[in-house]
């Protein structure tokens, strides 16, 4: 540059480098953001992908093989979803290094999904470890990035990055383990990662907004039931390609839409931000959501197992593929009863119609329309929350 040359202006790096200090706990009009929101995107194709698989394998009759398959892979991509749902509640400042770093974990996502085929069919989760290591890479920078920003929360987020980088070793590790000892270690690994977030916390407590953190679990739910009813839906348009429709498919069909409105509008018939009353509280209930996702998407196998047997795609019995939609169903309604009905109050007048459709679900393979029962019976539980809404208005 000569000397006659103005200077040139320096790079803006606080355009790409805010500060990441921890977010007001009480701050108002917190919402999911639209990073967030397509962060939720990327996990439609992993659970759609898992929640296919599943229903393959029951309709083929391999019960124990799948459930088995779907529980394992699930809980990875839930474990993933809440990695960085927490973090974001806590540190989330938007900035394009943070959005970069969570475009990363997007790519983990996709590679996850991609690698559900193998973990189904040949027990094979190089792939899936290789889609979670890339997203635990971009998880560790974060925390580190909090740890460096942040001085009051540095040793949680220190703790954080220590935890979740030692155990995606653990992870890689396991892919050379022995297939005897391999389910064990999968046991082991899992437990200790689920006490990652309580270990770092007792260093200090990180903040967390109540409102956030109901609004995303609320936003998975949906997309999750999303999933179901597409799951159905393609199962349904397969059966008219055909020319199976019938009589028996038309009530399946009617049976499964009243499943699906009805869960939806049980799980947020309750608000949960009230629930969220301490960091205790809030684990139990981010925890318990596993079985509510795990499950509602399970229904929308069930679903389009059901459909396949009616139509002649799938040789089980009709009470074996009725079993497939009751049983997650049910699982459902105890998971939201334990994290939303019982913490709300109102005893046995709640509890009851809740214990009720629980017992008449299981039984309803039984019945010559299951669906369509089942159906009726989470809609009659829709109907008594709403009364018991009026009279207490």
């Amino acid at each position: 540059m000569t000397s006659g040359e103005p200077p040139r202006a320096r790079p803006d790096l606080g355009a790409w480098l805010r500060p990441m200090a921890q977010r007001d706990p009480g701050e108002p009009h917190r919402a999911a953001t639209p990073l967030e929101l397509f962060f939720d995107l990327c996990f439609v194709v992993a659970i759609a992908n898992v929640a296919s698989h599943l229903h393959h394998g029951l309709a083929e009759g391999h019960f124990v093989e799948a459930a088995r398959s779907y529980g394992m892979v699930f809980v990875a991509i839930w474990w993933a979803w809440m990695g960085l749902t927490w973090f974001a509640t806590t540190y989330d400042n938007d900035d394009p290094l943070y959005r970069s770093t969570v475009f990363v974990q997007m790519v983990g996502v996709l590679v996850l999904a991609a690698g559900v085929p193998r973990a189904f069919d040949d027990g094979d989760f190089s792939i899936i470890t290789l889609g979670y290591c890339i997203m635990r890479v971009a998880l560790v920078s974060l925390w580190l990035r909090a740890a460096l920003a942040d001085r009051p929360g540095r040793r949680t987020a220190l703790r954080y990055a220590f935890g979740i980088a030692t155990l995606q070793l653990g992870w890689i590790g396991l892919l050379f383990v022995p297939g005897s000892v391999w389910l064990v270690g999968w046991a082991v690994l899992i437990v200790l990662e689920l006490l990652v977030p309580a270990w770092a916390t007792m260093a200090r407590p990180t903040n967390w907004h109540r409102h956030h953190i109901a609004e995303r679990y609320g936003l998975l739910t949906i997309i999750v039931l999303g999933e179901s009813v597409l799951a159905a839906t393609l199962a349904i348009q397969s059966a008219i390609d055909d020319g199976a429709v019938s009589i028996a498919l038309l009530r399946a069909i009617g049976g499964g839409l009243l499943i699906l409105f009805s869960m939806w509008w049980i799980y947020f018939a309750d608000s949960a931000q009230g629930l969220l009353t301490s960091v205790r509280v809030a684990f139990q209930w981010g925890y318990g959501h596993l079985f509510i996702f795990a499950s509602a998407a399970a229904v929308g196998a069930g679903l389009s197992v059901y459909a396949d047997v009616v139509t002649g795609h799938a040789h089980l019995s009709g009470r074996s593929a009725a079993a497939t939609i009751a049983i997650p169903a049910a699982v459902f309604l105890v998971t939201v009863w334990l994290l939303h009905v019982r913490p709300a109050g109102g005893g046995a007048r709640r509890t009851a119609p809740f214990a009720v459709a629980i017992v008449l679900t299981l039984v309803a393979p039984f019945s010559p329309w299951p669906v369509l029962t089942i159906g009726v019976i989470l809609t009659a539980l829709v109907a008594l929350t709403l009364r018991r809404s009026a009279t207490a208005a």
